[in-house]
């Protein structure tokens, strides 16, 4: 299951926007707002989106009035997930176009998704104008009374729509009020409160006058995609592009991710290796003012979009971009610099697979010495990459290896296939069963095995799709022990396939689409699908698999499971695995961090249903005053046992406790007591 965090395009991006922005000297107008309309490549994207899912999707698709109203739905929901800016009456008239969305998409006819988007822009206007009229007092006297007892509730997707303008004012009050409390909490006093807040509300609205014909386009169509199932999108132009990055750990461009803060698009980090870095003229908090293509021009982009200025900066190896930088430090627009750096193919090597050494005893020059292996995703020749530093840690004499697949979400079905193989002979590791019925199985066939010591392999609940097949098949095998939490459950497999066609003559792309072709299932016949893979030794999790994962996941495709791979399993690990956990189990009766584990569990277990906050100032500063003394213990605790003095004030904690990571140690644990069962794979 593909995750598209901040992906790196020809820089990286990060959409994560700070809380403050340039304020705004005049009041903002409906008139401001674009009027969006699809534009000339939507009708036949869309057509050709349609024509797609109905015919190659394992799923079948139908385009009827039922299809239609969930789309409604679904578009309505994306656009006003917290019911706080439609009326009542809004989505009372949108209702005449709840069967209308069949025609929307087999037709391309978008104007009715356009005419709401519209209308959603202008609300949301409306909601930010009415927020900043609360903080619009003369003088310096906080206007919010904090010593009622009134409540915030920030989960209202099942709430009712309100029926008023006066009810949405209370619901944004209560809102506004919600943002002074928590800034009031920081020590923060009512002037630079209402600086921060102003800036905030204005930087909103000025990214709604920036919408753009696609972002509607993208969310009609992804409405559609989701409807059909969770793991079947639309891509933008620019996401299809990310896409592939993230498939490939490379890029071409200068090798900076960057962010959108206030008015400014700043360097948030500089690639270790690229062009940026080489230059030795940019660093972190930089802004770009200035964009330049070789001796051309420069285009001022301050205010503008974050992927606008994305589209500028990349390009192909070998060409040169100019920027105009402004230092983090200052805003004197006389101390610009002009850097030149010539654009070239970066890899992404943070992303890629890499190992480390974990010693029994770091103590001990002689202690026993395990490798661990972190894969954060299934890219495009991750296997040859694991190859080598499966290589390296043989080189340095270690007995056992961790796989760590801890928030992989997965991504290529076949490196699954040949990581696999680096640890087996040959044989199956994975079926597959398309639309039509027909099953293939993927085999190792190389009869070579990489590492036949003792292996363990680390999941958690965000560990999805390619991670869950090779999980599976090394508990099927026997090959290793499965530790952690019950996986996401992911079973499906997608396509990417581009929508354009050679013949097109559209100014801009068409984008793409990922939709799901066939399923996979276990060597043993199981689907992941909902299942999951459950570790055969659980850490405690605040989570149950019934509220998470592809469980939760609405129109998912269901549980089922086919015939048994001809395979052979290399060892029967079922006691090994009981006394390991009873091990396991002593250990952590007097190990602090899963005690601290635990409570917190118990803690959220008795808070999740609760989706309210209260706006009591003297109940919130209780609050976190008490959640501080309780955290300053722990980590007073925490240090002790690291043999470091304690601390007065959490301020004045420094990195010692990051490094820490209870999981791995006793995964590790673990690892140890397999290595002295002797437990080799067979040949």
């Amino acid at each position: 299951m593909q995750k598209f965090r901040r992906i790196a395009l020809a820089v990286s991006i990060s959409l994560g926007l700070s809380v403050s922005a340039i304020a705004f000297e005049k009041p903002h107008t409906p008139e401001e707002l674009p009027v969006l309309m699809p534009e000339s490549q939507h009708a036949t994207a869309s057509k050709r989106i349609t024509a797609r899912f109905t015919r190659a999707h394992y799923k079948k698709v139908v385009i009827d009035d039922a299809l239609s109203a969930e789309v409604f739905d679904r578009y309505i929901k994306q656009l006003d997930y917290a019911r706080n800016v439609f009326l009542a009456t809004d989505i009372d008239d949108f209702q005449k176009y709840r069967l209308e969305f069949d025609t929307v998409l087999t037709r391309g006819k978008l104007a009715i998704a356009y005419d709401i988007y519209n209308l959603n822009m202008q609300r949301r206007l409306e909601r930010y104008q009415y927020a900043l009229s609360l903080l619009a007092v003369k003088d310096d006297k906080n206007p919010f009374d904090f010593t009622k007892e009134e409540l915030y509730s920030f989960d209202r997707e099942k709430s009712p729509w309100p029926a008023s303008v006066a009810e949405l004012d209370e619901l944004w009050r209560l809102k506004v009020k919600s943002d002074v409390l928590n800034l009031t909490l920081t020590n923060k006093k009512w002037p630079k409160i209402k600086e921060v807040l102003n800036k905030r509300y204005n930087y909103a609205i000025k990214r709604l006058k920036q919408s753009e014909s696609e972002d509607v386009f993208q969310l009609v169509m992804n409405s559609f995609a989701r409807v059909v199932e969770p793991h079947t999108s639309y891509l933008s132009p620019r996401n299809a592009e990310r896409f592939q990055v993230d498939m490939n750990l490379s890029l071409e461009g200068i090798g900076a991710e960057l962010r959108s803060i206030e008015d400014y698009t700043v360097i948030h980090r500089i690639v270790s290796g690229g062009p940026a870095d080489k230059s030795k003229q940019l660093k972190a908090k930089d802004k770009i003012v200035g964009v330049a293509q070789g001796e051309k021009d420069f285009e001022d982009v301050i205010g503008w979009r974050l992927d606008d200025v994305v589209e500028l900066i990349k390009g192909s190896k070998g060409t040169t971009v100019r920027l105009q930088i402004l230092s983090g430090d200052s805003d004197d627009e006389a101390n610009i610099k002009v850097v030149s750096i010539v654009r070239d193919i970066i890899k992404l090597e943070d992303r890629a697979a890499k190992s480390e050494l974990y010693l029994e005893n770091s103590d001990d020059a002689n202690s026993k010495k395990l490798g661990v292996i972190t894969i954060p995703s299934f890219y495009n020749n991750l296997s040859k990459d694991v190859k080598k530093e499966i290589a390296k840690l043989q080189e340095q004499g270690v007995e056992g290896i961790i796989v760590d697949l801890r928030g992989n979400g997965g991504g290529s079905l076949p490196e699954a296939t040949l990581l696999t193989g680096l640890f087996i002979d040959k044989g199956p590791v994975v079926q597959i069963r398309d639309g039509a019925n027909r099953i293939q199985v993927q085999s190792d066939r190389d009869g070579i095995s990489f590492f036949d010591g003792p292996l363990t392999v680390m999941v958690d609940r965000y560990s999805a799709s390619a991670s869950e097949i090779f999980s599976a098949a090394i508990q099927d095998y026997g090959r290793g022990v499965i530790i952690g939490e019950h996986t996401f459950g992911k079973g499906t497999v997608q396509q990417h396939r581009g929508l354009g066609r050679v013949y097109d003559l559209y100014d801009k792309p068409l984008g793409s689409i990922q939709y799901t072709i066939a399923k996979f299932y276990r060597i043993n016949g199981g689907s992941t699908q909902h299942r999951g893979v459950l570790p055969d030794i659980a850490f405690p999790t605040a989570i149950d698999p019934e509220d998470w994962g592809e469980s939760k996941e609405e129109n998912a495709l269901p549980w089922d499971q086919i015939e048994r791979a001809k395979y052979t399993p290399l060892n029967d690990l079922g006691s090994d695995i009981d006394y390991l956990t009873s091990l396991y189990q002593q250990r952590i009766k007097d190990n602090p961090e899963f005690n601290y584990l635990l409570e917190d569990i118990t803690i959220y277990q008795a808070e999740k249903d609760n989706k309210t906050i209260s706006l009591n100032f003297a109940t919130r500063k209780a609050e976190r005053l008490q959640r501080k003394s309780k955290r300053l213990v722990r980590v007073n605790e925490q240090l002790a046992l690291l043999g470091k003095a304690k601390i007065t004030d959490l301020d004045d904690l420094s990195d010692e406790l990051d490094d820490l990571d209870p999981f791995l140690d006793e995964a590790a644990r673990i690892t140890f007591d397999f290595i002295s069962l002797g437990k080799i794979a067979k040949k």
